[in-house]
């Protein structure tokens, strides 16, 4: 915990989280310059599958994402195109995509959206530092069914009036937590996913701890995520055991150079059985 974290006092995010989120306010700006056509294309939209349901079941549901590269690995699979990635997980048995849509650490754009929106039947979740209404709407418009929203990067205020207006636009919420009153915030939004995430965005650094402490502690009525740190089987045990709905799983699954070998590592972790939480 840090200790912006540790007081009452909510302050800005430091580190790459801090970077990525005054880069996504910029990038708000230009959104917002357009809001009037992303409401008319925003209420024109088809309904996306269900998030949160997607992710209940008998076995521990997989979210695999399409990430090119990231501040702690850099270069990851430059060379990833979303639909034929997106289709390759799907055919593993992922229960939803991740889709990165920061452009300039994670080489990711709206048009990754659009085209696994176009490629997959699963539901869709627009991953990015997202700051601002205006976002949420470009998420409806190019077929996200749920959309990031991280505790640590928001202002309690900010973070409920998103998940407010994302819930208007009917778009469903991961909100991503590293403590408990983070914690205490993202379960007084109303069907909110909850997501544990071991890696602290500031300093970049995985404690999987942190996963084992958060995950029981979320209600059994709420879907529980358990995010980075996915390797393998034993890492989807862990969350498992942790009482974990659902892992997303990033960095492992993109690195695959065949849509095949991709396909493969999903089928192996979507096999994990879940256990009861609480």
């Amino acid at each position: 915990m840090t200790e912006a974290q540790g007081t009452n006092e909510w302050s800005p995010a430091g580190g790459p989280l801090g970077e990525l989120t005054r880069a996504s306010e910029a990038r708000a700006l230009r959104s917002r310059a357009r809001l009037a056509d992303l409401e008319r294309a925003a209420s024109d939209a088809r309904p996306a599958p269900a998030f949160a349901a997607a992710l209940r079941g008998a076995h521990v549901r997989v979210i695999a994402e399409i990430k090119r590269r990231s501040p702690s690995k850099g270069r990851i699979n430059d060379d990833l195109e979303a639909g034929a990635r997106g289709q390759a997980y799907e055919a593993g048995g992922a229960a939803a995509l991740s889709v990165l849509t920061e452009p300039e650490r994670f080489g990711g754009t709206l048009a990754d959206l659009s085209a696994a929106r176009a490629a997959v039947r699963i539901p869709l979740l627009r991953k990015d530092f997202l700051t601002d209404e205006s976002q949420l709407l470009e998420a409806r418009v190019h077929g996200a069914s749920a959309v990031l929203l991280i505790a640590r990067a928001l202002a309690p205020a900010r973070l409920a009036a998103l998940a407010a207006e994302a819930r208007a636009l009917a778009l469903e919420c991961l909100i991503e937590v590293r403590d408990e009153r983070e914690l205490e915030r993202a379960v007084r939004e109303p069907g909110a996913v909850i997501g544990v995430n071991n890696r602290d965005l500031e300093t970049l650094l995985i404690d999987a701890a942190v996963g084992d402490r958060l995950l029981p502690q979320v209600p059994a009525d709420r879907v529980a995520v358990y995010e980075s740190g996915v390797q393998g089987v034993l890492d989807v045990e862990r969350a498992a055991s942790a009482g974990a709905d659902a892992v997303l799983v990033g960095s492992v699954l993109s690195a695959h150079g065949a849509a095949a070998a991709a396909t493969a590592a999903v089928r192996a972790l979507a096999a994990v059985p879940r256990r009861p939480r609480g």
